[in-house]
């Protein structure tokens, strides 16, 4: 099976046969930055997993057909006149793009361990503290069942298990289940490592991570209207609003350069943010959100900006959690 995490797709139930998918890739690899196309029809199944420059790696399954990289790659490309596939869109970030495409890679570093010697919990306490970049397939013991747990640095990011149709995702009802059945059943359990070298290999060879996504861009907008709505409602206030922004762009530009006012690489008028100058999703998320949280604090607005942007929290909780920011 292509292994994808596919719980919350971007875009859905695409037809192949309507689509140019070299183009797809183009507009989501701007749209976007890093994730994954997947394709599925009932005889066949594959992923194409890209950055902002890239096409990292690709997996194609069809009865006894396997291909990986490049091969995989150009048939996917020329899918729409051979298979009724269809398609979704899934947005990752680095580390887990890095990830999903570097399990072919994977080595295993325990095999048959049983419960007999040792327990699932403590094993995923021993993955956390070494920092485990990897997953633990486990096979219980007289019955068909399994799973996989989904390890990058020693956080637990998912898994998949064959009561759900091995069909991957985050649930923590499914976690507990597989580590009760476990008990119940008894189980073998092989480690599978994702050579650290190896995602960090990836990672230096795509340094020119140095424009963010249009999806980022316009995340962070909708942040600074809430923020600048909840700062002009306080009618006590005399204040100029993107003075004050200003400002605190003056304060951090040390730390994130590319918001210093005099550079005219980000500005934000009319509702807008414009930028041009360089910087990673994670460096202009976090240059936004920590001057938005400190502007905030020092006006003595957090807890009404926290309450205005509940819903916005909501529905960017992937990119936050991914990204490890908060307001």
């Amino acid at each position: 099976m292509v292994i994808i995490p596919r719980e919350k797709p971007i875009i859905e139930n695409l037809n192949v046969y309507y689509l140019d998918i070299k183009k797809l890739l183009e507009h989501y690899q701007g749209e976007i930055g890093s994730g994954g196309v997947y394709f599925k029809s009932h005889a066949a199944e594959g992923v194409i997993f890209f950055d902002k420059d890239d096409l990292l790696n690709a997996f194609y399954e069809e009865k006894e057909t396997d291909l990986t990289g490049a091969a995989a790659v150009e048939h996917l490309l020329n899918a729409g006149g051979q298979s009724n596939f269809t398609v979704n869109i899934y947005q990752l970030s680095l580390d887990e793009v890095y990830f999903w495409a570097s399990i072919p890679s994977a080595e295993k570093i325990y095999e048959g361990l049983s419960t007999e010697f040792t327990d699932i919990e403590g094993l995923i306490r021993k993955m956390s503290s070494e920092k485990l970049t990897g997953y633990i397939d486990v096979a219980m013991g007289n019955t068909q069942e399994g799973g996989l747990i989904f390890i990058i640095n020693g956080k637990i990011m998912g898994g998949s298990y064959s009561w759900g149709n091995g069909e991957p995702g985050p649930s923590k009802k499914n976690q507990e289940l597989l580590i009760r059945k476990t008990k119940e059943s008894g189980a073998t359990f092989n480690v599978c490592r994702i050579p650290l070298s190896k995602m960090k290999a990836e990672g230096e060879s795509r340094t020119t991570y140095t424009r963010p996504s249009k999806a980022i861009l316009i995340m962070l907008e909708e942040l600074m209207v809430i923020f600048e709505t909840a700062v002009l409602s306080q009618k006590r206030m005399k204040t100029d609003f993107h003075k004050l922004l200003k400002k605190k762009f003056v304060e951090n530009a040390e730390k994130y350069a590319f918001m210093d006012p005099f550079a005219d690489e980000f500005e934000y008028a009319n509702h807008k943010i414009s930028f041009s100058g360089a910087a990673s999703d994670k460096e202009l998320i976090n240059g936004v959100i920590d001057s938005v949280r400190e502007l905030a604090q020092e006006l003595g607005l957090l807890p009404e900006l926290r309450d205005s942007v509940a819903e916005w929290s909501d529905k960017y909780s992937k990119q936050l959690e991914n990204f490890s920011v908060e307001l």
